[in-house]
C-alpha cells in the first residue's frame, strides 16, 4: 500500500515505484491512499499507469507555519493560521482512526509513505498495527511528517544526500527521487513529434510552465501578463492547476494557435520532453524529472514554504549554473521580467544546450528501482 499527497510531486514517483514492484510481484494488490484535495489528480495518474490500483482517500490537515514569518507575528493571526491549525489537529486525529481502521480491514504487508501532510495519520496507524513502514523524503530540508514518521520507519529513503538529514544512518539510504519520465535527453525529431501529438506547431520552439497541480498564482498571473509578446516568438503551454483554472480561462477564451490552457494533465513529461525551455516551480520531484530529462529550466521557488525548502532546491542547481532562478515576488511586482528571461533563453541555443548538460548531470535514473529494492527486502524479512 502507498501514500502521498499535498502535490503531484508526490503522486509521480509514488507511480515510479510501483511500475516497477508491479514488474516484480505482479499479483500483487496495490493502493493509493491520498488525501481528499488531489483526489482528481491522483486518480487520474494513477489510472494513466493501471486502472486496477484503488485510489482512496483520508480526512488529514496540515500544521500551518511561514517561513517569513515570526512565531508571534503567525499568533497574530488566529482566523488564518491559529484557528485552522486547531481544526486540523482534529482532522489528523480523525484521519488516523479513519486509517486504523482501514488498515485492520485490509492490511497490506508494507505501507510506503511518499511523504505530505496525509501521510501523518496513515503511517501512525501502521506503526500502531506494527506494519512495516517505508518512508522517502525529497527535500534537502526534511518535512515535519516526514520527520516524525522516521522514528517508526523501517527504511528511509531520501532525495538527497544523508548529510542534509537526522535520519538513523543505519536504515537510511540516500536513492534520489523515483521518476516516471527516461533518463536521457530527448533528440530533435523526438521533440518534434511529440509537439505534433499534443497539437502544437513542430516549428516553433515551445515554453511549458506549470506550478503544479494546484496551481501557482503568481506565475499564472506573469505568464499571463507576458502572453501575447510570448506567442510573438514560440507555443505555449501554461497547466494553470485546478484553483484558478476557471478564473484564467475566462481571462484568456478559447485556445488559439501556439496557446494551450490546461489545468493538469496527466501525461505532463510529454510536455516536458517537448519543451524548449520549461518554468517551474521548485519542488523537488519537479526539478529531478526536468533534470532527468535534461530540459532547460526558470525555477520560481516559493518563499513562503515551510523551512524554505524550495529556495534551498533552488539554490543547489543555481550554484551548478544548472538553472537560471527568479524571485517569485520579482515576477509579481514586474511581470515583464519573466518574459525577459524567457525570450532571452529561447534566442540563446547556446545558454539552453550549457543548461541542459550541466542539469542533466543531477539525474538519477535508478532511484524507483533502488525505492522498490527497499520495500522488496521489507517484504522478504517478513516472510
Amino acid at each position: 500500500m502507498s501514500a502521498g499527497g499535498g502535490s503531484g510531486g508526490h503522486v509521480t514517483p509514488v507511480v515510479a515505484v510501483l511500475r516497477e514492484l508491479r514488474e516484480r510481484y505482479p499479483e500483487a494488490e496495490l493502493r493509493f491512499w491520498c488525501d481528499h484535495k488531489f483526489e482528481m489528480q491522483a486518480q487520474s495518474l494513477m489510472h494513466n499507469f493501471d486502472s486496477s490500483i484503488r485510489v482512496e482517500t483520508i480526512v488529514s490537515g496540515k500544521f500551518r507555519r511561514y517561513n517569513q514569518l515570526s512565531i508571534w507575528r503567525q499568533l497574530a493571526r488566529p482566523f488564518t493560521i491559529v484557528w485552522p491549525n486547531i481544526r486540523d489537529a482534529f482532522k489528523v486525529a480523525f484521519g488516523g482512526i479513519q486509517s486504523f481502521v482501514k488498515l485492520i480491514i485490509w492490511r497490506p504487508n508494507v505501507v510506503f509513505a511518499k511523504g505530505g501532510f496525509v501521510c501523518l495519520p496513515i503511517g501512525a496507524a501502521a506503526a500502531l498495527l506494527r506494519i512495516p513502514l517505508v518512508i522517502h523524503d525529497s527535500d534537502a530540508h526534511p518535512g515535519l511528517t516526514n520527520r516524525i514518521l522516521s522514528r517508526w520507519a523501517t527504511k528511509i529513503a531520501t532525495g538527497a544526500p544523508l548529510e542534509y538529514y537526522s535520519y538513523p544512518k543505519s536504515k537510511s539510504r540516500y536513492v534520489g527521487i523515483p521518476v516516471t519520465v527516461d533518463s536521457d535527453i530527448p533528440s530533435l525529431a523526438e521533440q518534434r513529434s511529440l509537439k505534433s501529438a499534443l497539437g502544437l506547431p513542430i516549428d516553433r520552439p515551445l515554453l511549458v510552465v506549470t506550478g503544479g497541480g494546484l496551481g501557482a498564482r503568481r506565475i499564472n498571473n506573469a505568464t499571463l501578463a507576458c502572453l501575447d509578446r510570448l506567442l510573438a516568438h514560440m507555443s505555449v503551454v501554461l497547466v494553470a492547476g485546478t484553483l484558478q483554472y476557471d478564473e484564467l480561462r475566462q481571462q484568456v477564451g478559447e485556445d488559439r494557435e501556439g496557446f494551450q490552457l490546461r489545468p493538469f494533465v496527466a501525461n505532463l513529461p510529454e510536455y516536458m520532453t517537448a519543451a524548449d525551455l520549461v518554468v517551474a516551480r521548485a519542488g523537488m520531484t519537479t526539478v529531478v524529472e526536468l533534470a532527468s530529462l535534461g530540459r532547460p529550466t526558470i525555477l520560481v521557488p516559493n518563499a513562503h514554504l515551510t523551512g524554505g525548502h524550495q529556495l534551498k532546491n533552488a539554490q543547489v542547481y543555481l550554484d551548478a549554473d544548472a538553472v537560471e532562478v527568479i524571485g517569485d515576488e520579482a515576477i509579481e511586482q514586474t511581470p515583464a521580467l519573466l518574459g525577459d528571461i524567457v525570450e532571452q533563453l529561447i534566442q540563446d541555443d547556446a545558454r539552453r544546450e550549457e543548461l541542459s548538460r550541466k542539469f542533466h548531470a543531477f539525474a538519477r535514473p535508478h532511484a524507483a528501482r533502488d525505492v522498490a529494492d527497499m520495500i522488496g527486502e521489507v517484504l522478504e524479512r517478513k516472510e
